[in-house]
């Protein structure tokens, strides 16, 4: 019997339960029988012509609903528990009394506020004053004005701005209009969530005064503005405050906020930092570094604002830091930090920083790197090309019998392979054997390349390379003279010991009569010796080549034009922007129609490198040669002014060039495509759009768009090899179109370069099996294995640095010359100037983390490497590498890798390792382990 009422009474409560409408109109309709041995009520018969329809009349139905809908706001009102109907009833009250008699506004106001606060402290959900006060909200707006200016009116003034937080209209900034009639400086009772939505009123309010005609005073909104970036600050929501003060254009009262102190500063500066990226306007971008470097500055954090102001390329500002740092130590550091950068600088009466900025260790940490890796011990190409692992060797080998494999064609790649694969190490089994035959087996230009080489082997060794280099110099062979100039240059690239030892040898080939191959290579050497030095001595030298007129050769003034480029990278000189350009105006058509014209053009795009505005003088000038080559040369300028700046309309703009539908003089087009990869490097979302763009580009655009699609995505992910953009290069390295396929090879060469990249060498070892019989594919594939092996996996070629904070001018200078010649292969590198390869020198660097002690010896310790995490605006000490590993230094970075140290035994003296990393004993690690030993 209970067991039957239990059933009877579950069935039959259904119809009360508040369900979506979904219970059917019958169950609601059947009367309740309360006959306990009645167990079900009658189900209708499905076969029945009456199924369906309910016992009870329609009117009985609609009876219980109303029912229903009548105890619903019954309970609502129950549901209150004691507490919340005491707190409405005394809202409604205080509420009521407003509008009686005045003696008791005070007393009522007062109330109001209390609760509000309380309340507003900390917000998860809207608070229950704010829900009990909103069918007041009018009220309290109409009495307003009715009441006269005074202590009373501020007050309501306040409460108001609180409750119109969430109960004003969208877009009305009813709270900002009632603050500002209120309490204007006690704001941050009022909650954080009051305040930041204040915050967003204000930012708006400040933009439509400003832009007014005429623009309205904002003084009112600046004394809100100065209560609530502390209160922000102080309440770890810095991001919060910089973006107000951004808003309101006042970036610099970030540096008298009291509230920054050594627990915060790092997080401001990094949002800071991070925030450049998105910056349109020069003038805000200055304000931001500018910002960024005096809180590291306050707060001693030199390292940090060495970088900042390398960003910002003042070199006054570096001086002066040096000036002001008190500790040796970490002056040692600041100096490795400017080296690693190839920053050109000489201090006063600072020998010791002076050798480390100019890198003269360099090459010796480079080989105890190598000796620790064990890795020493010279490669042949042949191990290289590990032809014998190709899956169809033996076949292949046996049917190609005929083919000679000995061609000059083939020696020049392995000269090149040799010297890229073996860079730095100061040996090699194939050049510097006791014979030297291997350079003699090259033809023409062939024995220039070889030579050249020599200076990759000896790369950063000035104290001994040089007595290698020597003999070549006096060789009957002018191009093996000329090969060897050239490897002086490469040797002291970015190695700088005060004594000018490169202007000095190379300069005496720049004289007037000299075999024009020597004169060729010495300018080019000097472009890579002094890249982004912006040396006088060097300048001088190589000006008067460019202007002159009377040359018989045009590729001098090419060279000359691309080194000062080089060497002036960025700083907008004057006097080689109007040699260039002179001598772009008074060149003659078929000058112009050469294939090195284009790097005039890139010479010039160089010295506006990251300028943005500062280029528009000088487009103009260049649009008045009458030439097909001004088009080009307009599009170079633009992007190389724009280069790392993500700016979308720019972007925007070369697509639009890109539209155009042309098979013939198209070369800007090919520089246009370029261009968007340079604009959008080194910014994550930048990248992932354009990789967008080129897909389209490889779908719809002609052929000379497409040719450039596959050099663009190698610009894009220099030594960065991602999976997406090896497949598509792979994919380009079969197209039917030769010159897309070769830029492809080579891209996967630049993309891996340095990697060591399982997949990229396995591609290319079947790529060289494929083209087995086509010289040209075949040559470009071994360059291709020669870069991706580069100094055996221990180099790299990504021009940005420290956490991609930083771009490096010099590595740009390198890298941008051998791209364009990728536009143009047919022309340049697999005709006669294949020696261009060689400008990826100046982008060349060990992709090591070393720590070194005092006294700038190596010291091994326990360091972690992982994969970087991105931490701006999170809060807490959240974790900076993911999927670590634990290695003893000296440690391999890869591009997206972050390292940190493994233990406290050491504290190092900057926040990002990269590079040479200077340690000191930590002098609270020795009660850490008496602790432990207690």
């Amino acid at each position: 019997h209970r067991h039957r009422h239990r059933h009877r009474h579950r069935h039959q409560q259904r119809p009360r339960t508040l369900t979506l409408n979904l219970t059917p109109s019958w169950q609601l309709a059947a009367p309740r029988d309360t006959h306990t041995h009645q167990t079900h009520t009658k189900m209708p018969n499905v076969n029945d012509d009456k199924a369906g329809k309910p016992e009870a009349t329609g009117s009985a139905a609609e009876a219980k609903e109303k029912d229903l809908e009548a105890v619903l706001p019954e309970t609502k009102e129950e549901d209150l528990s004691e507490e919340d109907r005491a707190l409405k009833e005394g809202l409604d009250l205080a509420v009521e009394r407003l509008g009686d008699d005045a003696s008791l506004h005070m007393q009522a106001l007062e109330h109001l506020r209390t609760e509000i606060r309380s309340a507003t402290a900390s917000m998860t959900a809207v608070p229950k004053p704010l829900k009990f006060l909103r069918p007041h909200y009018e009220t309290l707006k109409e009495l307003y004005p009715a009441w006269g200016a005074g202590e009373k009116k501020s007050f309501l003034a306040d409460i108001l701005s609180c409750l119109a937080m969430t109960m004003a209209e969208e877009g009305s900034r009813d709270s900002l209009k009632y603050k500002l009639e209120g309490n204007k400086t006690d704001l941050g009772s009022w909650g954080h969530e009051y305040v930041r939505s204040l915050a967003g009123e204000i930012g708006q309010e400040y933009a439509d005064r400003t832009q007014a005609e005429p623009p309205q005073p904002v003084e009112d909104l600046m004394a809100m503005v100065d209560v609530i970036a502390p209160f922000h600050v102080t309440h770890n929501a810095e991001a919060e405050a910089v973006d107000l003060l951004m808003e309101v254009q006042e970036l610099g009262k970030l540096l008298d906020v009291a509230a920054i102190d050594e627990t915060n500063y790092e997080r401001i500066c990094l949002y800071l930092l991070r925030s450049t990226n998105f910056l349109d306007n020069p003038d805000d971008l200055d304000e931001m570094l500018e910002t960024c470097f005096e809180l590291y500055r306050k707060q001693d954090a030199y390292t940090d604002a060495v970088r900042v102001a390398i960003k910002m390329g003042d070199k006054a500002k570096i001086t002066n830091l040096f000036a002001s740092c008190g500790d040796d130590l970490t002056k040692k550091q600041m100096a490795c930090i400017l080296g690693s950068n190839r920053v050109a600088l000489e201090l006063e009466d600072e020998d010791d920083l002076n050798s480390i900025i100019g890198n003269l260790k360099l090459s010796s940490y480079y080989l105890s790197l190598a000796r620790d890796l064990d890795v020493l011990e010279p490669k042949h190409p042949d191990d290289v090309y590990k032809s014998r692992l190709s899956d169809t060797g033996g076949f292949r080998r046996s049917r190609n019998a005929d083919v000679n494999h000995q061609s000059a064609k083939q020696n020049l790649a392995s000269s090149f392979v040799n010297g890229f694969v073996n860079a730095g190490y100061c040996s090699d089994k194939l050049i510097l054997g006791e014979d030297n035959t291997w350079i003699y087996m090259n033809k023409d230009q062939g024995m220039l390349s070889a030579a050249a080489s020599l200076g990759l082997l000896q790369l950063w060794n000035m104290e001994e390379g040089l007595n290698v280099i020597d003999k070549f110099l006096y060789a009957s062979e002018d191009k093996v003279k000329a090969g060897a100039t050239l490897a002086i240059g490469i040797m002291c690239n970015s190695v700088n010991d005060g004594t000018d030892a490169a202007a000095g040898l190379l300069g005496e080939a720049l004289e007037p009569g000299t075999n024009t191959d020597i004169k060729n290579a010495a300018a080019m050497g000097m472009g890579l010796a002094y890249a982004g030095s912006g040396s006088g001595t060097a300048g001088d030298l190589l000006l008067p080549l460019v202007a002159d007129t009377e040359t018989g050769n045009f590729d001098e003034v090419a060279s000359a034009a691309l080194a000062l480029g080089q060497i002036y990278v960025g700083t907008c000189d004057e006097e080689c922007c109007g040699t260039i350009v002179q001598r772009l105006m008074e060149s003659t058509e078929t000058e112009l129609n050469q294939p090195t014209a284009v790097f005039l053009c890139v010479g010039l795009g160089l010295l506006f490198l990251g300028q943005q505005e500062k280029v528009e003088g000088m487009l103009e000038a260049v649009q008045t040669v009458e030439h097909k080559i001004s088009k080009l040369a307009a599009v170079i300028l633009e992007t190389f002014a724009y280069c790392g700046t993500g700016n979308v309309l720019q972007v925007q703009k070369l697509m639009h060039l890109c539209a155009e539908s042309l098979t013939e003089n198209a070369e800007h087009q090919s520089a246009a495509v370029l261009g968007i990869s340079l604009i959008t490097a080194g910014e994550d979302v930048g990248r992932e759009m354009a990789l967008r763009v080129f897909d389209h580009f490889l779908h719809y655009s002609e052929l000379p768009v497409r040719r450039a699609v596959p050099v663009a995505l190698a610009m894009l992910y220099v030594s960065d090899p991602e999976n997406a953009v090896i497949d598509s290069l792979s994919r380009l390295s079969h197209d039917t179109d030769a010159a897309t396929s070769q830029a492809a090879i080579l891209g996967l060469g630049i993309v891996g370069g340095g990697t060591n990249n399982a997949r990229i060498a396995q591609l290319l070892r079947q790529l060289s099996e494929f083209y087995a019989r086509e010289a040209d594919h075949l040559f470009v594939t071994r360059v291709a294995q020669g870069l991706l092996h580069m100094g055996k996996g221990l180099m790299s070629m990504h021009p940005f640095h420290s956490d991609k904070v930083l771009m490096s001018s010099a590595a740009m200078s390198g890298i941008l010359p051998v791209m364009f010649s990728f536009l143009n292969l047919e022309q340049t590198i697999l005709k006669k100037h294949h020696q261009l390869l060689y400008h990826l020198v100046p982008a060349i660097s060990p992709r090591m983390m070393m720590t070194v002690d005092e006294d700038m010896n190596v010291l091994p310790t326990s360091v972690r490497v992982g994969t970087a995490v991105e931490t701006v605006g999170q809060a807490g000490r959240p974790k900076t590498i993911t999927g670590f590993q634990t290695h003893n230094s000296p440690v391999l970075l890869n591009v997206n890798d972050r390292a940190e140290l493994a233990s406290n035994e050491f504290l190092s003296l900057t926040n990002v390792l990269e590079g040479i990393v200077i340690l000191k004993p930590n002098p609270d690690f020795e009660d850490e382990k008496d602790e432990k030993k207690k």
